[in-house]
């Protein structure tokens, strides 16, 4: 499998700063690196999921009239302002039930319920997790109504923690319910971005 990693260095006030991509596939950074995605990332934190069932970022955006009706209809909260005022996925706060109240509420192309998933998002967990350390939490497994989430006892106490990619839907209901905040939603066919000054 191919392999792309791509360092940029982006000069600013006499200082350099450095951010690393890297994907599995050149499709993968193309899509890493598109202009929103790529300033989403270089003014910290992790990057802006759309609600499910957008069309391409390119297209959404185009399509947006930042009218807030997605938001309003969501019924768990899950939805809410992001940059530039685009609606955006928190699961910070609320999971994903895939209801389709979002896309309904849109009146114009933003979303496409015919896509064959609402979107390519899983769960990942860090190395912050209090189970890989030792201490017994396994809140996420309890959670995932899915049981994509399960763990794999080591010596010591400890637990490694494996997330079912074919079985994880990417609702998030796992993320708010981790005490050290050690889960997020990422697509799998793209690394961690690292940042250095």
């Amino acid at each position: 499998m191919t392999h792309v990693r791509l360092i940029l260095t982006i000069v600013n006030g006499g200082q350099g700063n450095e951010i690393q991509c890297g994907a599995k596939s050149p499709a993968a950074m193309a899509k890493m690196l598109d202009r929103r995605s790529l300033f989403a990332r270089f003014r910290g934190g992790p990057a802006q999921v759309r609600p499910p069932w957008t069309r391409s970022e390119e297209d959404f955006t185009r399509s947006c009239t930042q009218c807030g009706a997605c938001i309003a209809a969501c019924p768990t909260g899950l939805l809410t302002r992001g940059h530039a005022r685009y609606p955006i996925a928190d699961f910070t706060h609320a999971s994903c039930i895939f209801c389709g109240a979002c896309a309904d509420a849109c009146k114009e192309s933003c979303f496409d319920r015919s896509l064959p998933s609402p979107w390519g998002l899983k769960a990942q967990v860090s190395a912050q997790c209090v189970e890989r350390k030792g201490v017994t939490c396994r809140i996420c497994g309890e959670t995932c109504e899915k049981s994509a989430i399960r763990f794999r006892p080591r010596g010591g106490g400890a637990s490694d923690i494996i997330i079912d990619l074919a079985t994880c839907t990417g609702c998030g209901a796992c993320v708010s319910t981790c005490p050290v905040k050690a889960i997020s939603m990422t697509h799998p066919e793209l690394e961690p971005l690292e940042s250095s000054t």
